[in-house]
């Protein structure tokens, strides 16, 4: 067993500490930084109540529960900042990968701590799946919402569809994970894949911006 609570505490106070020597844009990646690991460990709590409530077993929690409360809780924060503060393209995408960057990390940590870290390969493409996966995800939302926002038609029915094509992203990673052998190798692979490929988008819409 893990207190998840002393974990987080022991990860955010120098983060916090360093709030206090920081400006601008570095200040506002640590801070959705801090808000992502928050987000992680809420989410820990209500995917567990369900569960708890529903009777569901860990692989069908993770692939039907946990997908749509991981992804509706990372996405509250950066809508609300999307429509308080109307932020620029880069700053909107900054916040949006603070925030997924935060969640894998405490998430990954969390998960070290329970099941050890002895197998480094292991490790490594839980880093290099799930991690990527929680940035990906919200990246792809931030990215969605500033080409509506820019075209005028960020709307709830786009922010419904976004959200809901994201949690399918989550789920089917999932649901690849947990059937083993070719489809856990390949659910590995697809968030990487996914993150060179929104790259890609992403460079070239800022370019189409400068233009």
């Amino acid at each position: 067993m893990i207190y998840a609570e002393n974990i987080l505490l022991c990860i955010a106070i120098p983060l916090c500490c360093s709030l206090l020597f920081v400006r601008g844009d570095v200040r506002r990646f640590v801070g959705a930084f801090l808000l992502g690991m928050g987000v992680c460990l809420l989410s820990a709590y209500i995917s567990g109540f369900i569960n708890m409530a529903t009777g569901l077993g860990s692989s069908d929690t993770s692939v039907f529960i946990s997908p749509i409360v991981e992804e509706l809780m990372k996405l509250m924060p950066l809508l609300f900042f999307l429509l308080m503060f109307e932020p620029e393209s880069s700053v909107l995408a900054n916040i949006a990968t603070a925030i997924g960057a935060g969640f894998a990390t405490f998430e990954n940590c969390c998960y070290i701590l329970s099941s050890g870290a002895d197998n480094l390969s292991y490790v490594m493409i839980r880093g290099m799946s799930v991690g990527i996966m929680h940035i990906v995800s919200i990246f792809s939302l931030a990215m969605w919402f500033d080409i509506a926002k820019r075209l005028k038609v960020l709307s709830f029915p786009i922010i419904i569809g976004a959200m809901s094509l994201s949690m399918t992203f989550h789920a089917i990673y999932n649901l690849l994970v947990c059937g083993g052998g070719t489809s856990a190798i390949i659910g590995y692979l697809l968030p990487l894949f996914t993150a060179i490929v929104l790259a890609i988008l992403y460079k070239r819409l800022q370019e189409k911006l400068v233009r």
